[in-house]
């Protein structure tokens, strides 16, 4: 089993940049695909990214490609996602999520990850 705590969360202007961490506990961190989901109020928790075991391999919402990297540290038991060029609309909580295993066509679902973090509150102003 693994543990999650995300931290990096905040208010920023539109156009700006933060980083989410995730850290993570209780088992080997490379052995787990990681993922990051965002909510907003009243909707639906969404797939944001997602790297698999290694950091070899990397998945992003069309929303956020080219804006957004995902990374892992495994060595620092920490997993990252690299907010750039932030808009209004994606102001949420942010949650990373960890799974054992994974299959690519399954990456972007947050139903396959069994474990998640308490999430960190992103909020970007006009």
């Amino acid at each position: 089993q693994v543990q999650l705590v995300e931290s990096g969360g905040g208010l920023v202007q539109a156009g700006g940049s933060l980083r989410l961490s995730c850290v993570a506990s209780g088992r080997t961190f490379s052995s787990y695909a990681m993922g990051w989901f965002r909510q907003a109020p009243g909707k639906e928790r969404e797939f944001v990214a997602a790297i698999i075991q290694s950091g070899g391999s990397t998945f992003y919402a069309d929303s956020v490609k080219g804006r957004f990297t995902i990374s892992k540290d495994n060595a620092k038991n920490t997993g990252y996602l690299q907010m750039n060029s932030l808009k209004v609309e994606v102001t949420a909580v942010y949650y990373c999520a960890a799974r054992p295993s994974y299959t690519i066509a399954t990456m972007t679902s947050r139903v396959h990850y069994g474990y998640w973090g308490q999430g960190t509150q992103v909020t970007v102003s006009s």
